[in-house]
């Protein structure tokens, strides 16, 4: 109510609200704030506006006589400023609830606790096309107090008007990512208003996710021999790269206690699993019970065929790296194929296991040139660097729930 008051408002790179102190334009929650601007009575501000400042340059300014900080500012006005962060900041400061402190004069601290932080959610849903889905997914977010920060639709090509209905099954796959006030909007209440919008369209599929919150997806990596998959998930999972937790690594073959590989695991605690396997006899049963209490498996170069009761059994997503571009080059020896037809592009693909060999839904493709001048051995070399970019990116884009089979081998990657 009094126009002398003032407020000024901070995120930091973590995503939290933090204190200022006015006096020294100081700040306590991280090394630079991302955004910090000031807004001043409305009586100021029609003349005057923020100026902007180098990233190095955060300091004092008084135009107004009651001080004014200057900070990271990349934008003239207060809605373009929200608009940029909305962009920049994963929607952490869509909500803007700026209150103001009674006389904020130098050497007085604002109160961060008035503002809310928002976390990050996803959304993937897949039913039959309708009219207003988008809105109704819209409307609830919204309803909440929460903001969408993008929304990623399909439509099969065979469905020309996106809202129509044809003879054919028309199904839409949507992705949305949102932001939201937890306190506002609990987690178990997410998944209770995105399930009765699922029930109305009677949906095949819808997922949500909060990954602050949820539970890492628990994977156990079945392997062989070689071990370049492994190497390459383990570290990326040691980087935080691979948000997963790795339960355990089940191999049909023995490796010595002092290998890279073998220090590894029993560094980071992942039991090592050797089950030794046979033409006749595969010991798919006690792989089952290995693997009983993950949600999904990788087959990081395991070289033995899952059968059709193993993968009933398990009944969970399984996914491949198969060291071909298929669906050229199925089966063993890929690279021997590929060089033997004098391809020009040799690859790798990663795809969800079916009973069918090396014929499920493809996830990721990686490839790279091959010319004359390649011998097998370079072939083989080129294949290996691409399986493990291609696997790990295909485990990475399944867990933020960007894949998303349909029809009868197909994926939508979003």
């Amino acid at each position: 109510d009094d126009e002398t008051r003032n407020v000024a408002h901070i995120i930091g790179e973590d995503g939290c609200f933090t204190k200022l102190d006015l006096g020294e334009a100081t700040h306590t929650c991280c090394d630079w704030p991302l955004i910090c601007f000031y807004v001043p009575s409305s009586s100021t501000t029609k003349t005057k506006r923020v100026k902007k400042r180098r990233r190095d340059e955060c300091e004092w300014e008084d135009p107004w006589g009651i001080g004014t900080v200057v900070g990271l500012v990349e934008a003239e006005s207060q809605e373009t400023m929200i608009r940029r962060l909305s962009q920049r900041a994963s929607g952490f400061a869509n909500d803007w609830i700026l209150k103001s402190s009674a006389s904020q004069f130098h050497g007085e601290s604002l109160d961060s606790s008035v503002s809310p932080v928002l976390i990050p959610g996803v959304h993937v849903f897949h039913c039959q096309d309708a009219v207003g889905i988008v809105a109704k997914l819209s409307d609830c977010i919204a309803a909440k107090g929460g903001n969408i920060l993008g929304y990623d639709v399909f439509v099969p090509e065979n469905n020309s008007v996106f809202y129509s209905r044809s003879d054919e099954e028309m199904i839409v796959s949507l992705n949305s990512e949102f932001v939201f006030d937890p306190v506002k909007w609990p987690r178990n209440q997410v998944d209770e208003d995105f399930q009765t919008i699922a029930q109305t369209y009677s949906a095949m599929n819808s997922v949500v996710r909060v990954p602050s919150i949820d539970p890492k997806y628990k994977i156990a990596l079945l392997l062989s021999k070689q071990d370049h998959c492994l190497v390459e998930m383990l570290h990326k999972w040691q980087d935080g790269k691979l948000p997963v937790d790795i339960t355990c690594v089940i191999s049909n073959h023995e490796r010595a206690p002092n290998t890279h590989v073998m220090r590894f695991l029993e560094r980071h605690g992942i039991p090592y699993h050797y089950v030794s396997t046979t033409k006749e006899n595969k010991k798919e049963d006690e792989i089952l019970e290995l693997v009983k209490d993950t949600d999904f498996l990788v087959l990081a170069r395991y070289m033995q065929i899952l059968s059709g009761n193993f993968l009933r059994g398990y009944g969970k997503d399984v996914i491949n790296i198969h060291h071909g571009l298929l669906p050229s080059f199925k089966g063993g020896y890929p690279a021997k194929q590929a060089f033997d037809a004098g391809v020009k592009l040799i690859g790798a693909t990663s795809h969800f296991v079916t009973e069918e060999l090396d014929s499920g839904p493809i996830i990721e493709q990686m490839v790279e040139s091959v010319s004359h001048r390649d011998n097998l051995r370079s072939f083989v070399q080129k294949s290996e660097d691409l399986e493990k970019k291609c696997l790990t990116k295909a485990i990475k884009s399944y867990c933020e729930l960007r894949v998303l089979p349909y029809g009868t081998n197909k994926t939508v990657v979003f």
